[in-house]
């Protein structure tokens, strides 16, 4: 104990020396190169200027200057985000555990088992008494029509447009690229048409719908517009929804492993918007990190949408999915962390890596502490034990995970927009400061571990006008340790 407690202590000034190992190094050198300018003398600097041949001048000068304009002409151009809002739910929509039991009792599809089943996974879940469900899942027994699943779909992406239009004050005929993601309802037309009709988009307007990508769809839709936007004039903009139908995915069997979906998911959806114009940004994107594992078997059928025995379509989920979740975070992080990482870190990292393979795995791994490239995390609040992996594995502190945590007790697991609501969490306690970094975690079918790294620019102005304006007053709050465990 008292040899770690000496290295905990002794960290910090590993720390400071190798971060800061270039300052360390070009300070005695500037200050030699000066003390032997000084002993020459200004005449002596001149007469060996004037010794150097044209040639040498003209590259001396030359060489930088072009490798300077072609560093500046082929680099990537910087991404910000100039705003995001996320859909508030109405009180209405409002599904209390008592109302989802009692539901479920009544609808005959379910038996007595399978009601159980779900009160356990409720009281586990670590979700609030105030997620919402769409209007047409408040039925006995649950509406699940085309005719519904539009209605849910356009109340939440309107909503949440329509309040990023008003933040941003930016006109729908200014937006340049559209990138829609919903995994799992994909109607002719689709929501990109859906969308440029209700605005009256320019007909010109780059647009996508990505669909079957999961959980983790909002951070690839976030790259495909990054990606889109470095080919399109200097200045456009690309309008990022994200959001998840629930109303015809309602699961009316009674598979256990299909009916976790049913107690974990929620209404939600975000709108960002992105553009190469940093005036008035909020957040500058910094990295975008994809790792995909479908390769594997197993990984690949661990979230599968299929039908039971009776013909009921539902979400299986795999015993296996944290396992599975665990070794795409690792390698995510592992593509990550060159990137962000401080010196120190990656050079303890590399220490340990080649110690295990010297001594054949008997040294324990390091961990490299992200803490020192973050300052907040979003991690996607797809349930609890995805919350736990992950602070687990990070080893970070109940306040680094306490964003997603209340992100899952207000508003359940809304897919892929729960990084956004997230996100509001921390603006909206005031933790947000200029040049803060944020990194966005997201895990989605597969299998996917899809990773981003922002850094704020400007904090929110109005951090009260969000999907936590009415509540935010009464988080964080405390979950009992039965939903812990």
């Amino acid at each position: 104990m008292g040899s770690s407690a000496q290295l905990r202590r002794l960290k910090p000034l590993y720390q400071l020396v190798v971060n800061n190992i270039l300052t360390i190094v070009a300070v005695p050198l500037a200050a030699a190169v000066l003390l032997k300018a000084a002993e020459l003398g200004p005449e002596e600097i001149l007469a060996r200027a004037r010794a150097l041949r044209p040639a040498h001048m003209l590259l001396a000068g030359f060489l930088p200057a072009v490798a300077t304009v072609l560093y500046l002409t082929l680099r990537p151009r910087a991404v910000y985000l100039v705003d995001y809002a996320c859909f508030r739910t109405n009180p209405n929509c409002r599904v209390p555990f008592a109302t989802f039991l009692e539901h479920s009792r009544v609808w005959p599809g379910f038996d007595e088992r399978s009601v159980r089943f779900m009160t356990r996974l409720l009281e586990r879940s670590g979700l609030g008494e105030e997620t919402c469900l769409p209007y047409a899942q408040h039925y006995i027994p649950p509406s699940r029509d085309l005719e519904s699943s539009r209605a849910e779909a356009e109340l939440v992406i309107f909503s949440a447009i329509d309040d990023l239009l008003a933040k941003t004050g930016v006109s729908p005929q200014d937006i340049d690229i559209l990138v829609v993601n919903c995994s799992l309802f994909a109607p002719t037309p689709s929501f990109a048409d859906m969308v440029m009709r209700r605005y009256g988009l320019r007909g010109d307007v780059r647009s996508v719908h990505l669909a079957g990508m999961g959980c983790s769809a909002g951070l690839i839709s976030v790259e495909l517009a990054r990606n889109l936007l470095q080919v399109a004039p200097r200045g456009a903009r690309a309008l990022v929804v994200s959001t998840e139908t629930i109303t015809p995915n309602y699961y009316m069997g009674k598979e256990r492993a299909m009916l976790l979906p049913n107690c974990l998911f929620r209404m939600g959806g975000a709108a960002a918007l992105l553009s190469t114009d940093g005036a008035g940004a909020r957040f500058r994107l910094a990295r975008v990190v994809r790792t995909l594992r479908g390769a594997s078997d197993a990984a690949y059928r661990c979230v599968y949408q299929e039908e039971d025995e009776r013909g009921n379509v539902g979400i299986n989920l795999s015993k296996d999915l944290m396992s599975i979740a665990g070794d795409a975070l690792k390698a995510n992080i592992t593509a990550m962390g060159p990137l962000v990482l401080p010196a120190s870190e990656q050079l303890l990292f590399a220490l340990s890596f080649i110690a295990r393979k010297v001594l054949n795995d008997r040294v324990k791994p390091y961990i490299p502490d992200f803490r020192t490239a973050f300052e907040h995390f979003c991690i996607h609040a797809g349930g609890r034990a995805v919350i736990d992996e992950l602070q687990r594995s990070l080893t970070l502190s109940d306040e680094q995970v306490e964003a997603s945590r209340m992100t899952l007790h207000r508003f359940g697991n809304t897919s892929s927009s729960s990084l956004w609501y997230e996100l509001a969490y921390i603006e909206a306690k005031g933790r947000m400061r200029r040049g803060d970094r944020v990194w966005m975690i997201g895990f989605g079918s597969g299998f996917k571990c899809n990773s981003a790294a922002w850094e704020c620019i400007r904090p929110a102005a109005n951090a009260d006008d969000g999907p936590w304006a009415n509540c935010i007053h009464r988080y964080p709050v405390h979950i009992p340790d039965v939903l812990k465990h």
